[in-house]
């Protein structure tokens, strides 16, 4: 019983053995297959992927081929182009050329063809000069044979006749001259007697060009000057005056043909001897302050002509240039007394005539306000001054009148005439104008104007009398070496354009500033 347990105990351990064995065989045959399929796997992955690479390699050369080709087309284009403009130069040099060749050739014909004509000319002349010396000779026979002269009595009374002739011209001649210079004497009489006649006027040009300030001791002269005389050129050249120091102990002289502008440089040199710091950059500063208080006080001249007339409602500007006509004179009459006059006498005449009489005030005391305008406006006075006050809201009436003063416009209304007769009464008074002054002022005028018409000028004044002019030109524009020339061009317009007595010198300015700023 025991026997048989124990071998069925050893049947069943061999026979779990051997199904373990079976069992533990196929798991190995199915983890062989699974093993497989994974490395078919991985193989079928790396093909894969060394596929993509060969693609993504494949389009990266192409792409790189294709911008190489590209590059090289686009070179190849712009040195084709460049083949191609140097081609049309070198076409077009030769026509230009092969035309000049021609024109060459065509001078040369023509100059052939010249002198081919020359020489026929002078052969010709000669033949016909020929032809004329037979003939004096045929005719000189003839005369001898028909005169019963011979050829030497022929030519005394030849000389006879034309040593007559030669005294009549000569008589002529002789009185002609005589003529001439008995018009000059009353001429030269004539410019004596105005000269003897206008010398007090002579002296008024002298106190209107010229003013003087008091300086508190002779050593101010010295800081005037300035190291090299920098301080004085510097205040020159800012306010466009001729400062005279050395003349007169204790004072220092100012001159300018410019009324204001001499006015400015006063004030501008009472403030630099008050502050007592006088250099370049003070000068500048003060010159604009002074300028400033000039032009207040031009207002308060205008509000003061508004006011004694009568008026209201008149513009800032046209105030101001009001009151600049007290700084402008017209062969000596001031400027801002005639205008008030104009304006009493058109308003007496409208009222007498039933007209609006402080329209005829307005109109009469704005007629002369383009004097007072800057001279680099165009045209007359009076159409420059009828263009500023419509500019600043006058009536059309008011603006005509200004307009046709001096007939630059034909007059169409009466207060157009009541301007015209008023300002003819103000002005021809016996004693009320006088002309030294006037052809003075327009002198220099002239002389600026000619020096300011050159490019790269900013600004020119004349001093001295008008017997100097100084240039300041733009230093971007102008150099060194074209100063020289510059210098030149305006002596030579100013010697074709004007008549001056005694001469005229040109100082052309050119300088550099550097500014800098301290913070």
């Amino acid at each position: 019983m025991n026997s048989e347990l124990i071998l069925a105990a050893a049947l069943s351990f061999v026979i779990g053995g051997v199904i373990a064995y079976f069992f533990s065989l196929g798991k190995v045959k199915n983890l062989t297959s699974e093993k497989e399929k994974e490395a078919k796997q991985i193989v079928k992955k790396a093909k894969d992927r060394a596929s993509e690479i060969k693609k993504s390699a494949k389009f990266d050369a192409k792409e790189i081929i294709a911008e190489e080709r590209a590059a090289l087309e686009k070179e190849y284009s712009k040195r084709s182009q460049s083949i191609l403009d140097q081609e049309k130069n070198i076409a077009k040099k030769e026509l230009s050329i092969d035309q000049k060749t021609e024109n060459l050739d065509r001078k040369m014909a023509n100059a052939d063809e010249k002198a081919k004509k020359y020489e026929e000319q002078a052969k010709a002349t000669d033949n016909e000069r020929q032809k004329y010396l037979a003939k004096q000779n045929e005719i000189s026979e003839k005369l001898v044979h028909v005169a019963g002269m011979s050829k030497e009595e022929a030519k005394a009374e030849l000389i006879s006749a034309i040593e007559e002739e030669a005294k009549l011209d000569a008589a002529k001649m002789i009185a002609r001259v005589e003529e001439d210079a008995k018009e000059e004497s009353e001429k030269r009489a004539k410019r004596v007697l105005s000269i003897a006649l206008q010398r007090f006027a002579g002296e008024y040009v002298a106190e209107q060009t010229v003013t003087s300030v008091e300086l508190p001791g002779d050593e101010i002269k010295g800081r005037l000057i300035g190291r090299e005389g920098r301080n004085i050129r510097a205040f020159e050249q800012i306010c466009g005056v001729d400062l005279i120091i050395d003349d007169t102990p204790g004072m220092v002289v100012i001159s300018s043909f410019n009324v204001v502008r001499k006015e400015i440089a006063k004030m501008t040199i009472e403030k630099l001897i008050h502050d007592g710091r006088i250099h370049p950059a003070k000068i500048e500063e003060f010159h604009d302050k002074s300028k400033h208080e000039m032009e207040m006080r031009l207002r308060e001249l205008g509000e003061k002509a508004q006011m004694e007339i009568g008026l209201h409602g008149l513009h800032p500007e046209i105030l101001k240039m009001l009151g600049a006509l007290n700084y402008r004179t017209s062969y000596m009459q001031n400027q801002y007394q005639h205008s008030l006059e104009v304006g009493f006498l058109c308003g007496a005449m409208a009222a007498e005539l039933g007209l609006n009489v402080k329209q005829a005030k307005r109109a009469g005391l704005l007629h002369d306000i383009g004097k007072a305008i800057d001279a680099s406006a165009e045209g007359s006075h009076a159409v420059v001054g009828a263009d500023f006050i419509k500019k600043y809201g006058e009536a059309p009436d008011i603006v005509h009148a200004v307009r046709a003063h001096h007939e630059d416009v034909k007059p169409e209304t009466i207060l157009a005439h009541l301007v015209m007769a008023a300002d003819a009464l103000s002005g021809a008074r016996p004693g009320v104008r006088k002309f030294l002054k006037e052809s003075y002022v327009s002198r220099v005028t002239d002389i600026e104007n000619i020096a300011n018409s050159f490019d790269g000028v900013m600004k020119s004044y004349a001093i001295s009398a008008g017997r100097e002019i100084r240039v300041l030109v733009e230093n971007s524009k102008i150099t060194d070496d074209q100063t020289v020339v510059l210098s030149r061009d305006i002596a030579k317009k100013i010697e074709e354009e004007m008549s001056y007595p005694g001469t005229i010198k040109v100082s052309v300015i050119r300088e550099t500033r550097a500014v800098g700023i301290a913070k």
